[in-house]
C-alpha cells in the first residue's frame, strides 16, 4: 500500500527537524533530502509496527490542512510504500516446518542442498510471478 503523507520541515540550528502530523512524531536530517528520507523511514517503521499489532495505519491528511508554526517551515509530501518497506527492512527469520518425502530429503542432503534456501528462492519466485 503506497501513501503520501504531509510533513513539516523546520530548519534548526544544525539540522532539519521534521514533524509528521499523521503519526504525531518527529525526526531529523542533516539536510532537506536526508530529512525527507528520515521521515519516510520513520513512517515506514511505524506503519509496519502498526500492521504487526493488527492496528490500522492512519490515512494521510490533506496537505492543505497542515498548519505550520513558522512562515519559514516547509510543508511537503513524502511517499511511503509499506509493502516495499517491509520487504526491505523486515528480514527477521521465522522458523517453519515443512514436510518432504524421505527420499527427497535424503537426496537433498546427499547433494548438500540447503532446503531452507531453496524453499525461500522458490517462494520468492512464485510470489514475484503472482504480482
Amino acid at each position: 500500500m503506497k501513501q503520501a503523507y504531509p510533513i513539516i520541515m523546520s530548519k534548526g540550528s544544525e539540522r532539519i527537524v521534521v514533524y509528521i502530523p499523521d503519526f504525531d512524531i518527529n525526526t531529523q536530517g542533516d539536510d532537506y533530502p536526508n530529512a525527507m528520507e528520515m521521515a519516510r523511514d520513520a513512517i515506514g517503521l511505524i506503519g509496519i509496527d502498526l500492521e504487526d499489532d493488527m492496528e490500522n495505519i492512519p490515512l494521510p491528511s490533506d496537505i492543505s490542512a497542515v498548519i505550520c508554526e513558522s512562515s519559514d517551515d516547509i510543508v511537503t509530501l513524502v511517499d511511503v510504500d509499506f509493502d516495499e518497506y517491509r520487504k526491505k527492512h523486515d528480514n527477521r527469520v521465522v522458523r517453519r516446518n515443512i514436510t518432504l518425502p524421505a527420499w527427497l530429503d535424503a537426496a537433498a542432503s546427499s547433494e548438500k542442498i540447503n532446503v531452507s534456501r531453496v524453499t525461500q528462492e522458490a517462494l520468492k519466485e512464485i510470489l514475484q510471478s503472482s504480482n
